[in-house]
């Protein structure tokens, strides 16, 4: 019982940042959690943390015990649940990551709906464009939207994400409407800005084979929505994922055009960190994703004319190399 008090109380101090905030979590003095830690370290043999009256840093000894702690007590948390409840509940606190566009329309209705089900559960989400690095920042899970470079994460693909060249109306009668990608240079075209995502370009198929297109216009921007507002202004050609601009379409607000090079789809993905037993908050939340996006109403009715992942694969580790880097998939996709 008193190693398990003394792990408890590290994964407290750590997570939380000192030993009074802590303390208060146990509800003990602060001195009870740093006697904890001091034979914590004894027993180890190792330096865990680094104090100071201002400031406590974790070893690397430290943060590579930390995640194994964590690891272990969202386990332990969740096999009691499921012998307690019958069936697996999930506890504890879900960190959770999207891009910004996507995450607004399909992640975080389904966050209010998932914690409904399970009401012991913390969910914290973060809707940023910016590549979360999910091991070293401590996130459970992400939704990426597009192609994922090789990685030692472990991505489920949800669904399939297809992406179109659309504009205005008024600008397709202004400017004309292209017929081959080649035109694109003679156009106005609505370009992510580099350091934000597409840094290859806009992807088709020209001859059947892969295209990009990365075309200089007068405006770009590191924001998809911005991107999409100046299309539907008429600024000009833009590359957005079907699942943001399929009401616009179906109004009439806005037309596709090359669809005959449009590239095969991309994917919509589960990312989570390489973990030999995933914790059961993490992967009932990636079955909540995948039972909603596989139905083609749950599509319909969010507006977003998409199609749900057909060939179904299972959890796959992609290769090992660029753990981290996550392509952009973009709320600005």
């Amino acid at each position: 019982m008193a190693r398990f008090r003394q792990i408890e109380s590290f994964v407290a101090v750590a997570t939380r940042g000192s030993f009074t905030a802590a303390a208060a979590l146990e509800g003990v003095a602060p001195a009870v959690i740093s006697r904890r830690i001091d034979a914590l370290e004894l027993r180890l043999q190792v330096r865990l943390m680094h104090r100071s009256t201002r400031k406590l840093t974790l070893t690397p000894e430290g943060q590579t015990f930390l995640e194994d702690c964590q690891r272990v007590l969202a386990e332990l948390a969740g096999a009691e649940a499921a012998v307690s409840q019958g069936s697996a509940q999930a506890r504890g606190h879900l960190r959770l990551t999207a891009p910004a566009g996507f995450g607004r329309r399909h992640v975080a209705p389904l966050v209010a709906s998932f914690l409904a089900l399970h009401p012991e559960l913390r969910i914290s989400l973060n809707l940023s464009d910016r590549v979360i690095d999910l091991v070293n920042e401590g996130y459970d899970c992400a939704v990426r939207v597009g192609d994922l470079p090789d990685s030692s994460l472990v991505s489920q693909r949800l669904a399939d994400n297809r992406r179109l060249v659309v504009a205005a109306p008024a600008y397709l009668k202004r400017a004309g409407t292209p017929q081959h990608p080649r035109e694109l240079l003679q156009h106005e075209c609505l370009m992510l800005s580099s350091e934000a995502s597409q840094t290859r370009g806009w992807a088709l198929r020209v001859d059947g084979q892969p295209s990009f297109h990365r075309q200089g216009g007068r405006l770009d921007c590191s924001d998809g929505q911005v991107l999409h507002a100046w299309c539907l202004a008429g600024l000009g050609l833009a590359w957005r994922s079907q699942w943001e601009v399929a009401e616009d379409l179906q109004a009439g607000r806005l037309v596709s055009v090359l669809d005959a090079f449009a590239a095969a789809p991309t994917g919509v993905y589960a990312v989570t960190p390489a973990r030999s037993l995933q914790p059961t908050r993490v992967r009932l939340w990636v079955e909540h994703l995948r039972a909603h996006y596989a139905r083609a109403d749950y599509w319909m009715r969010t507006g977003g004319s998409m199609s749900p992942q057909s060939s179904a694969p299972g959890a796959s580790a992609t290769p090992q190399g660029g753990a981290l880097a996550l392509g952009r998939p973009g709320g600005s996709p």
